[in-house]
């Protein structure tokens, strides 16, 4: 579509972070002269309690503009990403970023030469320190694996030589792979590529489906053993900086950083384990469904319910969300309308628009929305998860101030996928549509399979390897083809071939290269699963926790902000919940199915 011909009223408004580009480069140009003399504090922050909270102050109130600048160049540049002039301001504020850390080296090196017991002095003596006291406690977490200025300086100017077998690894899977060509469902020849995989893998012809996995997997055979060395190269260059920083693990430093005690990997793991039998039964059920006698992992992705073709035009989705919404409140849900109204979402895609979706902004913007809106269910689903971030961000700059006014990584995904369970929810309980159901129940079940269980898997894989390094090991081809192939055994059990070549498929998962973060979306979801259940059983004071965890910001850690709403991530019983969500699903849909067809599953 010509971006012209969409009405103003679905694309978001950049003119409340800029009237103009005049106001743009005031902006630019105040923030570069404050840059440039923020070198100064280097030799000053040490001189005593104000002068430090004047060093920290003024980084933060220079971050704070730079983030606004670079908030407008992004979501400028992402609505038209063929548009030169804004490639160009992009460029200038990523420079502008640059110069700003290079300047700014020295402040955290300064603030850990003095003890913890130092700063408690400085905040009697200067008051308005205080307000950086989550900052400096958590500056100071990290003071036992800091070290010396010259090891400090050795290691960083090491910088370009890392993550180099990551970006190996990206160029060769994406830009010098080529998969070969396959015959599609109107028997036409098409070029295979990682981007349409994902289509021909849930093809209505299962011809073609096998088509594309055997195709896939042969052409990552051939270059295993070049995957491999990225793998193992990645692996010991983070167990080579986590000996350096005086971590016992990668994983302790990688989950340090979260802080978030490991037990809660091992805890997701375990609970995952024991609930095996649930996925069982899913693929139990696809296997009659499809009417399968084997059940192969090329078919594990096709729909089960692939008659429903409703639409949900952007307009009606809205009605529907903040329906299903309604359980949080009326501040949240009136706060997300009046979001809409003032144009938060840039909705339809658009000649050169980015692609996908997300949930954007700053401290001083609205909570901007992306979505490429087509009137699909999972447009609608999106645009619920894309709100739950807006609105999770709303609350959390709401009521923070800017160096607390974020939440960690490790619950980013908590308030999206609440929203996404009670659209589904709300779809099952007051659909009058049998099929619109079943086909959200389905979509539930995927979402359970590939969170809960999958993420699971690539966890305790991940977990596997780099114990295997840790403890003196060497990893090869063969070894990860096996690691990999007997955890998928373990994952589909007795009801699913599984076919040979998917050891091959460690090599197209980048998330190895992201150390110790896939377990983040099924603890995600897992949470997420606690809250909704809590709130839709009307459980006491379960929005109103909610809503206070949204709250959170920094001043808690992720862990403990959780707890606000209820959830204990350090017990097994959390993702245990969830397990038994999915059962339930699975549950229902045989028993709609069996009314609906008048069969027995």
């Amino acid at each position: 579509m010509d971006r012209a011909s969409i009405d103003t009223r679905y694309k978001w408004n950049l003119d409340l972070i800029y009237k103009n580009k005049e106001d743009f480069f005031k902006d630019y140009s105040m923030v570069e002269e404050e840059i440039k003399e923020y070198s100064k504090y280097e030799s000053t922050m040490m001189n005593g309690a104000t002068e430090l909270y004047e060093a920290i102050d003024t980084f933060y109130s220079i971050a704070r503009k730079l983030e606004k600048l670079a908030v407008y160049v992004s979501l400028l540049f992402d609505t038209d990403t063929s548009n030169n002039d804004s490639q160009a301001l992009k460029g200038k504020v990523d420079n502008l970023g640059d110069l700003f850390s290079k300047v700014s080296y020295f402040l955290t090196p300064n603030i850990l030469k003095y003890d913890y017991s130092d700063i408690v002095k400085f905040y009697e003596e200067e008051p308005r320190l205080k307000d950086y006291e989550v900052v400096l406690k958590n500056e100071f977490r990290y003071k036992d694996h800091c070290l010396s200025d010259s090891e400090e300086k050795l290691l960083s100017s090491m910088g370009k030589m890392m993550n180099r077998n990551y970006e190996t690894y990206e160029l060769l899977k994406d830009s010098d792979l080529k998969f070969g060509n396959i015959i599609d469902e109107n028997g036409k020849e098409v070029e295979l590529t990682c981007s349409n995989y994902s289509v021909y893998i849930e093809s209505a012809s299962r011809k073609v489906r096998k088509s594309a996995f055997d195709t896939l997997y042969k052409t990552y055979h051939q270059y295993i053993n070049t995957f491999a060395s990225c793998l193992y190269g990645n692996i010991n260059e983070n167990v080579t900086i986590s000996k350096i920083r005086k971590y016992n693990s990668v994983r302790s430093r990688c989950m340090y950083a979260d802080e978030v005690e490991e037990v809660v990997y091992d805890n997701l793991i375990d609970a995952v384990n024991e609930g095996m039998g649930t996925l069982f039964e899913y693929y139990d059920l696809k296997k009659k469904l499809l009417n399968f006698d084997e059940l192969h992992l090329y078919d594990i992705y096709t729909p089960i319910v692939s008659e429903f073709t409703k639409k949900y035009p952007f307009d009606s989705a809205c009605e529907t969300v903040f329906s299903a919404l309604s359980v949080l409140g009326e501040d949240y849900v009136n706060t997300l309308k009046e979001g809409i109204k003032n144009r938060w979402i840039d909705v339809y895609p658009t000649n050169a628009k980015r692609t996908g979706g997300y949930s954007g902004g700053g401290y001083d913007t609205n909570p901007y929305i992306l979505l490429n809106y087509q009137d699909k269910y999972n447009d609608m689903s999106t645009l619920a998860h894309e709100a739950g971030h807006s609105m999770h961000s709303y609350y959390t700059r709401g009521n923070n101030s800017y160096q607390n006014g974020d939440y960690a990584i490790f619950v980013a995904e908590v308030a999206s996928t609440v929203n996404e369970l009670l659209l589904s929810k709300y779809l099952i309980n007051n659909s009058n549509d049998d099929i619109e159901k079943l086909f959200v129940l389905d979509n539930l079940m995927t979402l359970f399979k590939s969170t809960i269980y999958r993420q699971t898997m690539f966890a305790e894989f991940e977990k596997d390897i780099y114990n295997e390094v840790e403890n003196g090991g060497v990893i090869t081809a063969d070894i990860l083809n096996k690691k990999y192939y007997d955890l998928n055994l373990k994952y589909f059990g007795d009801n699913v071939v599984v076919d040979k070549d998917v050891c091959y498929e460690w090599a197209r998962i980048p998330h190895f290269y992201y150390n110790f973060y896939v377990y983040k979306y099924a603890t995600g979801l897992s949470a997420a699963c606690h809250i909704v259940t809590g709130i839709l059983s009307g459980k006491e004071g379960a929005v109103e926790d909610y809503i206070n965890f949204l709250k959170c910001g920094r001043t808690k850690s992720p862990i403990d902000s959780l707890k606000v709403a209820g959830v204990d991530l350090s017990k097994k019983e959390t993702v245990t919940s969830s397990i038994k969500m999915f059962k339930d699903t699975i549950d229902e849909f045989k028993e709609i199915y069996n009314r609906v067809y008048k069969k027995d599953i």
